[in-house]
């Protein structure tokens, strides 16, 4: 039995309470791990308080170079890692080990960033009465850090939140999803394990967001840092106002995926399958609405469903299997529930449509107006493609920015003048140009737009995000 990591001790909830993780695929039981009470939450953030001052006194090379030897470790343990992956997840085996391996590229990238904040300085002089005053600033740590890491993409979060949380010299509070704990628990063995003090991070599970909301109700937090729904997030942030305690979001997301009559419909079929059907299309910044002109919305609907009809839903396991489960039952009879409500309105099925336990097929919807929630602010989680034709590029923005998501977006057109043109008008954070709008580097500053998240994630933000900045005046100095 799986347990959390409070301080330096593995341990039960208070009260015994525990959660059954179960593989989505079989649903056969693979272990349990506790559902942390509020003293539980409570004395894992009095541990991380702790020991964090110690943490901050150890030299940045060193918390980088224990880091680094953590990425080994994983490299080490990479493929029993991806099968617990993907059979508490029910992502394919072969995304899951895509996803362990990308741990070699992230963290480094953060080491190294770290390596190089340098700071910035005020000359004497740049402004008047400052002519023998230098001002410079240095990054802080803020303190404990809440990382809260969703079912989709555990490793991925994992190594956007925690790595450059214990680089900027805070501990960790790792609350990870419910349904898939368990690869996440292994992560933190390995960072104790590579050095990275017991205390320093800290492991807490729980069900739904009782945990996240009694950890970021606590006044010793200094940051939560929440990837999840948007609910969540609002009422993960109305936890934290009441501390002034910091916050990151990135949250839901509903994106435009625009083809408009000039472009590649060849390329946009094969950027549909990567960037609506990836992980069961269980992905924030997946296309979910295509916009797809009229002159060429039926040519892009045949070649998508002759495409699909060799694209099987798999068995998770099966090293062939490009689509595999949701991450639960009732996450599939939520998407299910989703496309008959979309059909009752006027659209219809045209591929797919079947649910077999925590399987959904690749469906397509076609009929889909822009009246329709789907076509708003609707989000399906599954791999559900929502067809709606538009006629003039400034009406596909119209309906693309309708939405109170602003996540990602993308146009796929020959004339590069009008993509352009479409990118500087879309509302959201990331616009992909002739690609599907999944695409996420650990280099590029990620987040969202309206409704989508506050704050950026990636290598070139997410250090300044999980630090403080200090100025440091030295008056009078100069000569």
């Amino acid at each position: 039995m799986a347990k959390n990591l409070i301080g330096a001790t593995w341990c039960d909830a208070k009260d015994g309470n525990v959660i059954k993780i179960l593989n989505p695929a079989t649903n056969e039981l693979i272990d349990t791990v506790p559902v942390s009470t509020e003293e539980d939450c409570n004395n894992a953030v009095s541990e991380a308080k702790k020991y964090q001052k110690e943490w901050a006194k150890k030299p940045l090379h060193e918390r980088a170079a224990i880091l680094m030897k953590f990425v080994s470790i994983i490299e080490s343990h990479k493929e029993e890692l991806a099968k617990l992956l993907s059979d508490e997840t029910g992502k394919p085996i072969t995304e899951a080990i895509g996803e362990i391996e990308n741990v070699s590229i992230g963290i480094p990238a953060f080491c190294e960033m770290a390596k190089h904040e340098y700071g910035k300085v005020v000359p004497y002089g740049q402004e008047k009465g400052n002519e023998h005053t230098l001002q410079y600033t240095v990054q802080c740590p803020l303190g404990v850090v809440v990382a809260v890491i969703p079912f989709n993409f555990p490793s991925d979060l994992f190594c956007q939140k925690v790595p450059p949380a214990l680089l900027m010299g805070n501990s960790v509070i790792l609350k990870p999803s419910a349904h898939n704990p368990l690869t996440l628990t292994k992560y933190v063995e390995y960072l104790i394990e590579a050095g990275v003090p017991a205390g320093v991070i800290n492991l807490i599970n729980g069900a739904g967001g009782d945990a996240v909301h009694m950890l970021a109700s606590n006044p010793d937090v200094a940051l939560v840092s929440l990837t999840g729904s948007t609910i969540a997030g609002m009422q993960t942030m109305e936890k934290c106002a009441k501390n002034v305690t910091h916050i990151m979001l990135e949250l839901g997301g509903n994106d435009a995926f625009i083809l408009h009559k000039d472009g590649d419909i060849d390329l946009a079929v094969k950027e549909t399958i990567w960037g609506r059907l990836y992980n069961t299309g269980q992905v924030c910044c997946a296309s979910k609405r295509f916009l797809i002109h009229k002159d060429v919305k039926d040519a892009f609907v045949n070649k998508m469903i002759e495409v699909l009809k060799e694209t099987p839903v798999m068995m998770p396991s099966n090293p062939q299997a490009k689509i595999g489960c949701l991450i639960s039952e009732d996450a599939a009879k939520k998407v299910e529930t989703q496309v008959n409500e979309t059909v009752n309105m006027g659209a219809k099925i045209v591929f797919g449509g079947r649910r077999k336990g925590a399987f959904y097929e690749p469906t397509i919807l076609v009929d889909v107006t822009k009246d329709m929630p789907v076509a708003k602010d609707e989000e399906i989680f599954g791999p559900v493609i929502s067809i709606i034709e538009y006629t003039d590029i400034d009406e596909a923005i119209e309906i693309a920015n309708q939405s109170t998501y602003g996540l990602c977006g993308c146009i796929i057109s020959k004339d590069q003048k009008l993509c352009q043109y479409v990118a500087d008008r879309l509302e959201c954070g990331g616009v992909i140009i002739n690609g599907a709008s999944f695409f996420r580097s650990f280099e590029m500053p990620f987040g969202g737009w309206k409704h989508s998240g506050i704050g950026n994630e990636g290598v070139m933000s997410t250090l300044h995000e999980m630090s403080r900045t200090k100025t440091i005046i030295l008056k009078n100095i100069g000569e």
